[in-house]
């Protein structure tokens, strides 16, 4: 037996003793039919950072790229609420020449709005609590964000949904999309004891609540696939993880309060002995999409660790950069070109 495979069994018994994992799953080893994702993560927050994408996308198809998740937020010229663009916003012509690219070079794009979390960087917060401040999760709190990692919005406003759902509904038309990621990663601000809907309320079941708002206007009503973060239904002393590739506020319950055929976007960005998230969230039912950054070492571990796990609900891989896309030098980002090289060998 490989030894990574021999890690991999090792790790899928590990995964059902965590989290009140169920008792014994179905078989994982199922024959794969279907070719093996490859992406790319890039976040584009004004219109240079989206016209290198465009000179860069012939040279990330040629690394056998046929995925690109295309992280827009607020940077769009939303037209249901425009009140919530960003500084440069992506006009919808820069979009439909993503599109027309993406769509001649076989890549599926999938865009991107960072939810829930995230809703703000260093002294930076973003448009939606700057002009809506009744959502902030955290109410006049932290003058300056001085002492958080980042904002969030509270999942339990009742104005809140509406004005979101139709950002989500704008890129999903303007990118001609099937898929729509929703973000969720590192939430710390949730239930917090300053918000007067939220407080004292079960974490686990305020995340579960988010995601299923989402899942039910992107799924049930968009009839759209809905991608996410995992790192916040992970134990993270449980798995040792961490807070930042797990959670340690009480989220991670909610793994068992969500749909399972929301597609998991399971980041690890170092070098562990075994990832026992990938098959603990096989387990659940989830389809799996490991991610991995810029370590080109830690990118081939992730892959052969996941890869060990024959599941057709085992996707593939993503990279991440985490940075605008460079025109010249995105193609060959080390990782990137670490996973090519290993997803090139493996055919349904």
């Amino acid at each position: 037996m490989k030894k990574t495979a021999l890690i991999a069994l090792v790790a899928l018994a590990f995964a059902f003793t965590i989290q009140g994992c169920a008792p014994k799953p179905k078989p994982l080893a199922v024959p794969r039919t279907q070719p093996l994702w490859f992406g790319l993560h890039v976040l584009i927050e004004n219109k240079p950072a989206a016209e290198a994408l465009l000179t860069e996308l012939p040279a990330l198809a040629k690394t056998g790229l046929n995925l690109l998740i295309f992280e827009a937020d607020y940077n769009y010229e939303y037209v249901s609420h425009p009140e919530l663009r960003g500084d440069d916003p992506i006009s919808r012509e820069t979009v439909k020449k993503v599109v027309t690219v993406c769509r001649d070079l076989k890549i599926r794009l999938i865009p991107e709005f960072q939810s829930l979390g995230h809703q703000s960087w260093a002294e930076k917060t973003y448009a939606l609590l700057i002009k809506y401040p009744e959502f902030d999760e955290t109410p006049g709190q932290f003058p300056g964000n001085k002492d958080i990692y980042c904002r969030s919005w509270c999942p339990l406003h009742p104005d809140l949904n509406p004005i979101i759902f139709a950002l989500y509904d704008e890129l999903i038309e303007v990118f001609e999309a099937d898929a729509l990621h929703v973000g969720m990663d590192e939430v710390f601000l949730i239930g917090s004891e300053f918000c007067s809907r939220c407080k004292g309320k079960d974490p686990a079941e305020l995340f579960a609540k988010s995601v299923n708002d989402c899942y039910q206007h992107l799924v049930k009503e968009r009839g759209v696939e809905m991608l996410i973060w995992g790192d916040r239904f992970l134990d993270g002393a449980a798995t040792g993880y961490g807070e930042w590739e797990g959670s340690m506020n009480k989220t991670h319950p909610a793994i068992d309060l969500v749909p399972k055929d929301i597609i998991i976007c399971d980041w690890h960005y170092e070098r562990m002995k075994s990832y026992p998230s990938i098959p603990l969230f096989l387990s659940k039912g989830f389809r799996v999409l490991p991610t991995s950054f810029r370590d080109a070492k830690q990118t081939k571990k992730l892959i052969d660790f996941s890869l060990a796990f024959p599941s057709e609900r085992m996707l593939g891989h993503l990279c991440t950069i985490w940075h605008a896309p460079e025109a010249g030098k995105t193609a060959k980002w080390p990782a990137l070109l670490a996973a090519a090289k290993k997803l090139r060998k493996i055919k349904p």
